[in-house]
Order: structure tokens, then sequence, then C-alpha cells
């Protein structure tokens, strides 16, 4: 049976391909250090190198850029998902995954949008990519979260829904920024920190200690290498 081959892509096609990705990349910048709000149309289109009017033919709106934004974020996490090792244990996988989005979220590549916005909401609820996309990394989380419950590495009496949005929240937590901003730590040093108080809880245990004295004892290891 012969096997049918995609159609190739115009030259025009391709260039308009391009320049979408183009505008989502700028957009997903903008969006990680400016924030919705502040974003306009008219910078967004001034970095890409294009008009005003050609940025439309592609996004009708600024609901629209971010919502491609997002749509390019959640499939790199689709992507993510699907490399990870398939017999590592659920907590594992879990912590793996809340590691790479704050890493993203560190490194400027985790737009921060707004919790309250209509039309944004709408947007988001009406791209197709972004939707499949959540629900995919949603089931794939929700199927650890209750694999770790179930053997006894997660509170079993925490609902698995308030266990999903604690984690997606990781991917905006201000501490992330806090703890960059002071300089004291490293990005590898302030995940640690981060999965330990997510994971392991702010009451006095050996293993979130651990964590907390290991930062800790590398951020003095670069005190003294600078002095």
């Amino acid at each position: 049976m012969l096997t049918r081959l995609a159609p190739k892509l115009s030259f025009k096609a391709q260039m308009l391909q391009a320049r979408e990705g183009a505008i989502i990349q700028v957009v997903n910048r903008l969006l990680a250090e400016k924030g919705f709000e502040a974003m306009t149309v008219d910078e967004v289109a001034a970095e890409v190198g294009i008009a005003k009017a050609s940025l439309y033919k592609h996004f009708a709106s600024k609901e629209d850029l971010a919502a491609a934004a997002m749509a390019s974020v959640m499939q790199r996490a689709q992507t993510f998902l699907a490399e990870l090792p398939p017999d590592a244990a659920p907590m594992a996988q879990l912590r793996a995954v809340v590691a790479w989005t704050m890493g993203l979220k560190l490194v400027g590549e985790m737009p921060a949008l707004p919790s309250q916005n209509s039309s944004l909401r709408t947007a988001l609820m009406g791209c197709r990519p972004y939707m499949d996309g959540l629900m995919e990394v949603s089931e794939r989380l929700g199927e650890w979260i209750e694999a770790a419950q179930a053997e006894g590495s997660l509170n079993p009496k925490l609902p698995p829904i308030a266990v999903l949005y604690t984690l997606f929240a990781r991917a905006c937590d201000p501490v992330l920024e806090f703890l960059k901003m002071g300089g004291q730590y490293g990005d590898e040093e302030i995940i640690e920190l981060v999965l330990s108080t997510c994971f392991d809880g702010l009451s006095a245990r050996t293993d979130g200690a651990s964590a907390v004295a290991a930062a800790k004892g590398s951020s003095k290891r670069k005190s003294k290498a600078a002095a």
C-alpha cells in the first residue's frame, strides 16, 4: 500500500508560516516581560518588522495573539510530556513537569495572562489547538496525580483537581521572580526550592530541609567564590 505524501507548501505559504512563527515568538516574549494588558499590537508589529495591517492578516485581535502564544506553549508542553520516561514514578513525572514550567518562567518564555478578562477567555476557549492541548496535558497530569495518591506519595485527602490547579499555578508563581531578583540563588536552585515548598510543604521535614540546605550551601559557595 502506497503512503500518500502530504502536499508540499508553496513558497508563499512557507513565508506566511515563518512570519506567523516569528509573530508568536515575539508575542510570547512580550507577554512574559510585560503581561497582556501592557502589550500592544503596535509594538508586536514593530518588533516583527511588519505593518500593523499585515499583522491583522494573521491574527484579528490582541486576544487572538495571546491565544496563539498559549497554544504554542501548550504544544511545547505536549512534546515535553511525550518525551518523559514512561516507567518513571508518578511523583517524579509531576515534579519534572513543574520544574520544566518554572524553567520557562525563569528564562522569560512563559506568557503572563490576567485571570479575569472575558474577551481573552473567549479567545482562549475558541482556540482549538490550545484547548486540545490543555485537555491532553490536564488528563496526563490528572492520571499521575491519582496514581501518586494511590501509592501514598501524594496526600490522598486532597481533591485531584485542587492539586492540578496548584501545579498549574507554579507556571506564574511570583516567588520565582522574587528569588531571582534577589540574586542569591541561580535558576536551578530556585526551582529546587520552589519544588520543595510545593511538594514537601513548609513543615519541618527531612526532605524539605535538605533541599533548602543544599540551596543555601550552593549560595554560600558562590559568595565565597565571588569574594
